[in-house]
């Protein structure tokens, strides 16, 4: 795994940290946990634009989602899975910091489910927006 992924994924990691400790005091919502690596100690990729890319992302299909990725649409394949090791189960959501450094705002999202269905969504702008929404 190359150092920029390794340490995109570990701010990954340290923002669904804290996303779960938020949620257990301020929210009845369930956060997934994930487990802090040797990664998370690197410094995480920012964009220098001072930007929020961090979007919490809500699993409302009624299956669980094996696999979340997201790529800078100007990449022509997909960054790693997001999730790891992880899953993201129904009526849960995971605040994920979709920074990969470059200063991009737009990405495509694909969301893996246990039912088989790959959703696809196109030119999500990550600078914009908080909360993104998987439903039925």
């Amino acid at each position: 795994m190359s150092l920029r992924k390794m340490v995109a994924r570990a701010a990954i990691i340290l923002a669904a940290v804290a996303s779960t400790a938020t949620a257990a005091t301020s929210a009845p919502e369930r956060a997934v946990a994930v487990a802090v690596t040797a990664a998370a100690a690197s410094a995480p990729v920012q964009s220098r634009d001072g930007r929020n890319r961090r979007v919490r992302v809500h699993n409302t299909t009624g299956w669980t989602m094996l696999r979340f990725y997201a790529s800078s649409t100007s990449r022509s394949d997909w960054e790693e899975d997001l999730l790891g090791d992880d899953v993201l189960a129904n009526n849960s959501s995971i605040v994920m910091n979709i920074d990969d450094g470059t200063g991009a705002c737009l990405f495509d999202f694909k969301a893996e489910f246990t039912n088989g269905q790959n959703l696809i969504r196109n030119n999500v702008n990550v600078c914009e927006i908080a909360d993104y929404h998987y439903t039925r």
